[in-house]
């Protein structure tokens, strides 16, 4: 079986260990290269060839910095990789004109190579790292008779453009600046400036500064910059992260347009209900996040989904999850059991210009409240004024209950590393509990000696929600933590958050937009309607079905259930199971 070594050189230092994998390393010991000294980082190297993959150099080493991985038997050649012992990619995604395609796959295991391949920043080396190729001719020689070779060739040309969309939005202030309008119309190459601003609800930012954004504004504008552009082949790095329902369905709308059009369109999305409205046909992802990625044969978006949640590739005969995840139908959950941990009475917030008022409600011990509704509608002021950051204008609510808060926009300037964030952050960090309940399932030793202001969206999160639930607090309260998220880091923060709760009797608050991840992890819900910027509503806790259906009846939207994997699925407007479910008002599960 052959196999990869890879070296984290962020982890790796040499210099406190004494180059210990070196001294261990039973080849070197027999007077083989087996492991060498780097000239230039003075880092060890690990020859594949002469490795055996005995492992003990990945026992000794006391950073975890060395993994050797073996591989799926049928994965081929390599398309690229980066260096020796540094991640590698095998196959790319196959494009077609007027289709959107998806890309489903954990962080890091080559949605980016995939992206800078294709946009033509990056010429793969088909495993050759140390010869990097000076053009394109041996990638359209290789993929001679496929589609590939007629894209390589028009982009060697400079036939083909691409368009990108980031992954981090919340950056784009600091490089884009002045008002919305200014930078639309600069980009407005397609003259589609006014539809697109009216299906992504723009009209009321253009004015604005960059700066003066939220997260799903900005977002939109990112959407709205990269469709109006003019290219070929168009990128969207996660467009809907901190868009609500309604507006992921818009942005849907309009990326899908692309297609109608004839463009190539290539899609990476963690929202499952929101890649299967928006693809025609995916490719997953799958190997070892850092270590190596395999891109699967192209399928069907429901196929293709479901082998994903049931973590097995027939095709290419591959197990990528261990077990399944599975979607359960909750009954109702009697508005008057269990004892409240929390309770508030009716409850108003009033600013310039906005107000939001709440039902009274309670909170129960061992519970999962989520809260959904449109972006500018309340929903996070509500989470505030349960943790005490801000004081209701009327009402009041039991400031007995104490509360950890995991905000919206996460922190990225911290001068310091993961591990000193941790020991200022996260009072039980150092602890066997923090270790094994929180810090292994987040997979945060991977990145202790990292910079946090070098960390990705994704690491930020899982580092924020690590913070959070290292707290001893009765209400944990989350808002959006699904945001750059991948499928399986949103379901283990869902299982954390969940025994975390549970073996603290505490309960938990969590915001966000993701329908799917909603449905997996809630006990109750919180609708809130309103007029975004305006007023805003929140009911009091209820059960799902009752709180969904009165939210995505306020949409005009219905989901259907996946018959083999129970999933939420959007119905397309109008399609007869739209229909069917409206008449029975039935916007969110059929009936029995």
């Amino acid at each position: 079986m052959s196999r990869i070594s890879i070296l984290d050189k962020d982890r790796c230092q040499p210099k406190k260990c004494d180059y210990l994998c070196i001294s261990y390393c039973p080849g070197v010991r027999m007077d083989e290269d087996t492991i060498v000294i780097d000239e230039d980082t003075k880092k060890p190297l690990i020859s594949e060839q002469l490795c055996e993959g005995c492992g003990i150099c990945t026992n000794r080493c006391p950073f975890d910095a060395i993994s050797i991985i073996n591989l799926p038997e049928a994965v081929g050649e390599p398309i690229h990789r980066f260096g020796q012992n540094q991640f590698e990619l095998f196959g790319l995604p196959s494009l077609e004109e007027g289709t959107v395609l998806g890309l489903l796959g954990p962080n890091g295991i080559g949605k980016s190579t995939i992206m800078n391949i294709l946009s033509g920043n990056l010429i793969p080396n088909f495993g050759d790292f140390e010869n990097p190729q000076e053009n394109w001719d041996n990638v359209i020689e290789y993929y001679k008779g496929s589609s590939l070779q007629t894209y390589f060739s028009k982009l060697s040309n400079g036939e083909v453009k691409a368009i990108l969309k980031p992954q981090m939005v919340d950056q784009l202030p600091k490089v884009v600046k002045g008002k919305v309008k200014d930078l639309l119309e600069n980009v407005n190459e397609r003259n589609k400036l006014e539809y697109v601003c009216e299906e992504l609800q723009l009209e009321n930012v253009l004015d604005r500064k960059m700066e003066n954004l939220s997260g799903g504004e900005l977002q939109r504008v990112a959407i709205a910059a990269t469709v109006l552009r003019e290219g070929d082949f168009y990128y969207f790095d996660e467009p809907t992260s901190w868009l609500d329902v309604s507006q992921r369905l818009n942005a849907v709308k309009v990326i899908r347009s692309l297609a109608e059009e004839g463009k190539s369109v290539l899609v990476i999305e963690h929202d499952l209900a929101t890649l299967d409205a928006l693809s025609d046909n995916i490719h997953i992802l799958y190997g070892a996040p850092g270590g190596y990625g395999v891109v699967s044969g192209r399928k069907g978006v429901r196929i293709g989904i479901n082998a994903y949640i049931n973590g097995f590739l027939s095709e290419e005969n591959v197990r990528i999850r261990r077990n399944p995840i599975e979607f359960t139908i909750r009954p109702p959950t009697p508005e008057d059991e269990g004892d409240a941990i929390a309770s508030y009475t009716d409850i108003s917030k009033d600013y310039d210009g906005f107000k939001l008022s709440a039902d009274a409600g309670d909170i129960f011990y061992d519970e999962i409240v989520t809260a959904f509704g449109s972006n500018g509608i309340g929903k996070t002021t509500f989470a505030k004024m349960l943790a005490g950051v801000e004081k209701p204008t009327a009402g009041e609510v039991d400031e007995e209950v104490t509360i950890a808060y995991k905000p919206q926009y996460l922190v990225s300037d911290f001068e310091g590393s993961v591990s000193d964030f941790l020991y200022m952050n996260a009072p039980s960090y150092g602890s066997k509990i923090f270790e094994s309940e929180i810090m292994k399932p987040f997979a945060l030793e991977e990145m202790l000696d990292k910079k946090v202001s070098k960390l990705s969206g994704g690491e930020l999160q899982r580092l924020a929600i690590a913070a959070t639930l290292s707290k001893d607090a009765e209400i944990y309260l989350f808002d959006e933590p699904t945001a750059f998220l991948d499928v399986e880091q949103r379901l283990t923060a869902a299982k954390v958050i969940r025994k975390m709760v549970e073996s603290r009797n505490a309960a938990s608050l969590i915001v966000d937009h993701d329908i799917v991840f909603i449905d997996y992890i809630s006990d109750r819900a919180m609708v809130f309607n309103g007029t975004p910027g305006i007023e805003g509503h929140a009911s009091k806790p209820t059960d799902l079905r009752t709180s969904m259906n009165e939210f995505l009846g306020n949409l005009n939207i219905t989901f259907r259930r996946d018959k083999e994997t129970k999933r939420p699925r959007v119905n397309k407007l109008d399609s007869y199971l739209d229909r069917e479910q409206k008449e029975k008002g039935e916007y969110y599960y059929l009936s029995d």
